[in-house]
């Protein structure tokens, strides 16, 4: 056990401000009610210091509960579910929970790394910018109809997969998107997801500022 964990007698989390994979870990935790000590790398020269001894590739998020040390959002996700049942947040059979989990692989490696390449090459390459903002927005208006068949998406409940999705629409404006009338199911999904009471806490302040 390190001296980072020996320290602490209840959750926390590692997380950066502006990180949508901490966004997302923070999203369940309040939907799960879990109080947690939420640490922000990007403000605290301490923890920032604690996560390089505690995650060998020195990234966020990272949750801490007494000794378990975990990092990988997907992973922080299904123990924090696991941990904490109600609400569940994963289908109950097996089949629908493989389907959940595919559905986050492809929304990071279809959306998430379009996101990642527009942050990254932000004031560099235009064309390859526009480019970039182009693709995201079209690949995210294709899937309007499937917005539109349930209340969450593809389910009538809160999952995972939400926890997922919410951060990167929040983050259009950011991005410099701004979604089509085609994808008004998509903003009208983004709408209920953002009144949540859970996504209302799970916001910092730089999180906040980024729809104004």
């Amino acid at each position: 056990m390190s001296a980072a964990t020996s320290r602490r007698s209840g959750i926390a989390l590692y997380s950066n401000s502006i990180d949508p994979y901490s966004h997302r870990v923070r999203i369940v935790l309040a939907e799960k009610g879990v109080t947690a000590d939420i640490l922000d790398v990007d403000q605290l020269n301490k923890a920032k210091e604690e996560l390089m001894e505690l995650n060998p590739y020195g990234t966020v998020p990272l949750l801490v509960d007494r000794e378990v040390v975990l990092y990988q959002s997907e992973v922080i996700m299904e123990y924090l579910d696991e941990r904490f049942p109600h609400p569940s947040l994963m289908p109950v059979y097996p089949m629908a929970r493989a389907r959940c989990r595919l559905m986050i692989y492809r929304l990071n490696r279809d959306w998430y790394t379009l996101m990642n390449k527009i942050l990254t090459e932000e004031n560099q390459d235009t064309l390859l910018l526009a480019r970039l903002r182009k693709e995201l927005q079209e690949s995210i208006t294709s899937t309007a109809p499937a917005f539109a068949q349930m209340p969450y998406f593809l389910s009538e409940e809160f999952s995972l997969v939400d926890c997922c999705l919410a951060p990167l629409l929040w983050r259009l404006p950011l991005l410099g998107i701004i979604l089509p009338f085609q994808a008004r199911s998509v903003l009208a999904y983004a709408e209920r997801i953002f009144k949540r009471e859970s996504f209302l806490a799970s916001l910092t302040k730089a999180e906040t500022a980024m729809q104004k």
